[in-house]
């Protein structure tokens, strides 16, 4: 004899293994540092000096049917800055600036991400760097997704360019910081990541 309600648990029961499984088509992939760069440009002077952290992480949740539901989080280290000079290095680190041994990290997570084109987001979230967290949305484009050959993992390529306010997180302490630099500074990210 057939429970009451059987068929309607049985109902449930499919409904949540297909939810389920929709669920996990979002690939989660781990950012190859090894091709991936964080690279940075600010006023000096007259003129605009470039810089880069080298040493960064980061993960990827993506699903190209249903790119609103991607999720992106990364963090870099602040002493691994990189200007191509290493006493200008060293005064990045300390108090003036990054102040790195009291804020040694600086790092993002989504909130909302919304399909703006074909390859295009737009991803709000919470940048958090010298202790201060605000939020900014970056436009990010997926620049291609695809199957490593020497792995069989699943990748994916992606770019943001955006600007940031060194006022708005503290990052201007430096008595000359008017006179020789600029506020705004221009950041491009560039990630190939893997599945994991």
């Amino acid at each position: 004899m057939t429970r009451p309600n059987a068929h309607l648990f049985a109902w449930v029961a499919a409904l949540t293994f297909a939810l389920t499984a929709e669920a996990t088509l979002a690939e989660t992939y781990v950012v190859d540092a090894s091709h991936s760069s964080v690279d940075f440009s600010i006023r000096h002077l007259v003129g605009r000096t470039k810089g880069r952290f080298g040493d960064f992480s980061g993960t990827i949740s993506y699903d190209a049917a249903k790119p609103d539901s991607a999720s992106f989080s990364g963090t870099i280290q602040v002493k691994s800055i990189d200007t191509g000079n290493e006493r200008r290095d060293g005064h990045l680190q300390n108090d003036d600036f990054f102040a790195a041994e009291t804020y040694p990290t600086i790092t993002f997570k989504s909130t909302a991400v919304t399909s703006t084109g074909e390859n295009t987001l737009s991803v709000k979230g919470t940048l958090t760097m010298h202790g201060t967290t605000k939020e900014v949305t970056l436009p990010v484009e997926i620049l291609g997704t695809g199957t490593n050959p020497r792995n069989g993992k699943a990748q994916i390529g992606l770019e943001t360019n955006f600007s940031i306010l060194c006022s708005d997180y503290g990052v201007n302490s430096w008595e000359r910081f008017s006179a020789v630099l600029g506020d705004e500074v221009k950041i491009q990210v560039l990630i190939e990541a893997n599945a994991e």
